[in-house]
C-alpha cells in the first residue's frame, strides 16, 4: 500500500460536523449518511465533510484528541516509552493532515496543534529508523518484529526500506556461509 492508499483508507473514518443546511438522508454504495438538519452536530466521513467544508455547507467539530494539551501529553508519554505508545486514532497523520489542509479555520490553536503533530510524527519516525537499525544489526538470526502500535502509515513509510535491508543481510550471510565453507 502507498500513502495516497493509506490516506484514502484514512477519509472513511467519521468526523462530527454542524451542517448550516436541512436535508434527508443521502444514499450511498458505502451506506446512508445523515438525515442533516441545520445547527445540529452529526458524524460523516472525512471526506464528506471536507467536501460539505468546500461547499461552505458545514463546520467541522474538531477531533477530541486534536488539542494541543492531549497532543503535548502524547507526546511526553511517547518520550518517556521506549516502545511506541498507542495513538489516539490509528489515521492521526492522514486526519490531521486533511483538516488541518482544508479547514484550520474550524480548529482551535491550529498552528500549535499542527506543530504537536508534527513532533509526535518525527519523534516515532525516529524511533522506528533505530529499531529498524536495531533489529538489523543486532539479531541477524531474528525472523521477526513486533511493531505493536504502528498506524499504516507509518508502517507505509518504511515498508520499502526494510524487504530491500533484509535480502542483502540473508544475502551476505549466504556468502559469509560459503566462504567458511570453502576455507573449512
Amino acid at each position: 500500500m502507498n500513502p495516497s492508499e493509506v490516506e484514502f483508507l484514512g477519509e472513511k473514518h467519521l468526523v462530527s460536523i454542524v451542517p448550516n443546511f436541512t436535508f434527508n438522508v443521502i444514499h450511498l454504495i458505502s451506506g446512508p449518511i445523515g438525515p442533516f438538519r441545520a445547527g445540529l452536530p452529526i458524524k460523516v466521513p472525512i471526506w464528506v465533510a471536507l467536501n460539505l467544508k468546500q461547499q461552505q455547507k458545514c463546520k467541522i467539530v474538531h477531533q477530541e484528541w486534536m488539542n494541543t494539551e492531549k497532543l503535548q501529553s502524547v507526546l511526553e508519554e511517547e518520550k518517556v516509552n521506549k516502545l511506541f505508545t498507542k495513538m489516539p486514532s490509528s489515521h492521526y497523520m492522514d486526519e490531521s493532515h486533511l483538516v488541518l489542509t482544508h479547514a484550520p479555520d474550524d480548529i482551535p490553536d491550529v498552528d500549535n496543534v499542527r506543530t504537536a503533530i508534527k513532533d509526535i510524527w518525527d519523534l516515532r519516525m525516529s524511533k522506528l529508523r533505530s529499531s529498524i537499525i536495531n533489529f538489523v544489526q543486532t539479531e541477524p538470526t531474528r525472523t521477526y518484529a513486533k511493531l505493536d502500535h504502528l498506524t499504516e502509515l507509518e508502517i507505509c513509510s518504511v515498508r520499502s526500506l526494510l524487504p530491500d535491508a533484509l535480502d542483502i543481510i540473508l544475502y551476505m550471510d549466504k556468502r559469509c556461509d560459503k566462504s567458511q565453507g570453502d576455507t573449512a
